[in-house]
């Protein structure tokens, strides 16, 4: 059914989103290094003294004051009327000219604040373009609470939302995610939008566990509804009890005033129990134990009409989700997506006869197992490949900026929405020279870092992966852990002759009672020959570094609160990559998500012309 559609909002113009990246490339020139050294070799490579000239008492003063913390303040007022308005003049006296250390921390740290995307002003706000999406159509609040975690349950429902009113818009009912994992966000969209959804993940037992998942939920979710109903019944007798009350209190009430929020408070009072909810456990590892009956009344609920649109909604959810209606195809190779004859021929004929046994719905949710390459054919991997918005929720390396060049290759996407994640995991054109093949790299993108050259670096693109708004409430880095790490590596470099291994400690500080446990342990995984270090030799070493722990954690403070720049540096390659093709109608970055709920809650949206005209 037709609907009114607003003007998208405005863009970011080609030339801003580029004179933005520029200006970021130039301050990241040229405070890059303090992120490309390896925290590991802290000490082995006595970074502190080659980064930076200042005490680490400093330091950490000053980033208490204008770093992290001026996160909560507007730029202007976090440095002072008489800095504004900010020009890359005044980041001039960060670094010694001679030494390319860092000589001006709280300069760095408003620099590094004045080049983060929520100052640039090259980001379109959330609402602007849901706005312009929904065009007259009543906007859906949606819990998902229920059977996720808070973390996902939020990422899940805000991007959930935008997809539907971007499908909603372009007139389409496919869409296809990548990276889709354990199926959280696919399931959710062909289960309350409506949508049909292939979810694509190259791994098979995730597409399995997917597939198992969904097949759980519709064995369950009948015990779910009718125990809602139940709630929901009870609920209704009270309301009519307490409707005198109701009524006085409201006409004394202000109308002016905005609806309550459930205090977090109140909704630990009469919690319902997992095993309420999942009586075999197979919500444990989606489902949360902190939701209270009167969410659940108020996720499926407040007047019988709402009764009835529930009775359809949950019957329509067990038709489309039925134990065979999950249909797992699964490619045994990853070589770009290609297909044998005798594959294809097989997957077409199951879906036509997984087809011809299902009804005409399109909300279904099919998990398939393919590696996704910028090169891949999806139709090899459809059979029924139609109109399409293609989506990603926290792709890994490579995945999020293939999905960019496979939307702008292939006619049939008309529209893409994809938050990234796992920088590290990029491959850098310009980063080993001697590798250097034609090949499609995930970093650089666009044209201009193409030209310069452009590279992060492995450690620096690590770095872009801390988040700095948990530390900004509070949520510290894991120092100690990364102390212990950095000895470690004196104590096998000065000791058994190694920099170089291949082999990694792992997660082994969590399982140390001590340090001396701690290297022990880590000897061990190493294949090192720990027998050959007394007890007293390897504490030794602790005694000789601990008092330069304060170094270790201001150097990676500067890391955090450089971290948002790096991060600014690879959305603005994708955006500009975008702004450079011949057939997009709008494209822009959008945050979608609560920054310390979910540190990567950037999207990078777009839709061809010929979808909005």
């Amino acid at each position: 059914m037709s609907r009114p559609r607003g003007a998208l909002p405005p863009q970011v113009a080609p030339a801003a989103a580029a004179a933005g990246l520029r200006r970021v490339a130039r301050f990241l020139a040229r405070a890059l290094p303090l992120c490309r050294a390896h925290t590991v070799e802290f000490y082995t490579r006595d970074l502190w003294e080659w980064l930076v000239a200042l005490r680490p008492e400093a330091v950490l003063e000053a980033l208490g004051g204008a770093g992290p913390l001026a996160l909560r303040r507007p730029l202007a007022e976090a440095a002072g009327a008489a800095a504004a308005p900010w020009d890359e003049c005044g980041f001039s006296s960060m670094f010694c000219e001679k030494s390319k250390k860092l000589i001006d921390v709280h300069s760095f740290a408003l620099a590094a604040k004045y080049y983060s995307l929520s100052n640039l002003g090259l980001c379109t706000p959330l609402e602007e373009i849901l706005e312009a999406l929904r065009g007259d159509q009543e906007r859906s609040d949606i819990k998902t609470d229920e059977f996720m975690n808070n973390k996902k349950s939020h990422e899940v429902q805000v991007m959930s939302e935008l997809i539907d009113n971007i499908a909603s818009y372009c007139g389409i009912k496919q869409v296809i995610d990548i990276g889709s994992g354990k199926g959280y966000l696919s399931s959710f969209l062909s289960m309350h939008y409506n949508l049909k959804v292939y979810g694509i993940d190259s791994s098979k037992s995730t597409t399995h566990g997917a597939h198992e998942r969904n097949r759980k939920l519709k064995k369950h979710w009948r015990a779910y509804q009718s125990r809602a109903r139940a709630n929901l019944k009870s609920q209704k007798s009270e309301e009519v009890n307490d409707r005198p009350m109701q009524t006085k209190i409201k006409s004394e009430a202000n109308t002016d005033e905005k609806p309550l929020v459930k205090n977090s408070s109140l909704q630990s009072q009469d919690q319902v129990t997992t095993q309420d909810l999942d009586p075999s456990g197979v919500f444990t590892e989606i489902a949360t134990s902190e939701t209270s009956k009167q969410t659940e009344i108020n996720f499926m609920a407040q007047t019988q009409s709402d009764e009835s649109k529930l009775s359809e909604n949950v019957l329509a959810i067990l038709n489309v989700l039925p134990a065979d209606a999950v249909e797992v195809f699964s490619s045994s190779q990853c070589d770009c997506g290609k297909l044998c004859e005798k594959e294809k021929a097989q997957r077409k004929t199951a879906s036509i006869k997984a087809k011809a046994s299902k009804s005409s719905e399109s909300n279904l949710y099919f998990p398939l197992t393919s590696c996704i390459t910028a090169e891949t054919e999806l139709s090899d991997i459809i059979t029924d490949l139609e109109e399409s918005v293609m989506v990603g929720l926290h792709t890994c390396g490579d995945l999020a900026p293939n999905t960019l060049r496979i939307f702008i290759a292939k006619p049939e996407i008309k529209a893409v929405c994809s938050v990234g994640c796992c920088y590290h995991l990029l491959s850098e054109q310009y980063e080993n020279q001697e590798d250097c093949t034609e090949e499609v790299w995930g970093f650089p993108m666009c044209q201009y870092l193409k030209d310069e050259g452009w590279c992060c670096g492995r450690n620096a693109r690590m770095s872009a992966c801390l988040a700095l708004e948990r530390v900004a409430v509070g949520q510290m880095l894991p120092t100690e852990s990364l102390f212990y790490r950095a000895v470690l590596q004196v104590i096998v470099e000065e000791n058994y002759g190694v920099t170089k291994s291949d082999r990694h400690v792992g997660k082994i500080f969590s399982k140390s009672s001590s340090f001396l446990d701690y290297v022990r342990k880590s000897l061990k995984k190493l294949e090192l020959d720990d027998s050959k270090l007394p007890d007293s030799c390897i504490m030794d070493y602790y005694e000789k570094y601990k008092h330069r722990m304060n170094e270790l954690e201001a150097f990676n403070m500067l890391k955090v609160v450089l971290a948002p720049c790096i991060e600014v540096l690879i959305l603005l390659d994708r955006l500009c990559y975008l702004k450079e093709q011949d057939n997009i109608a709008w494209s822009g970055l959008v945050k979608l998500f609560d920054a310390v709920k979910s540190p990567r809650c950037y999207a990078v949206i777009a839709l061809k012309k010929q979808s909005c005209f």
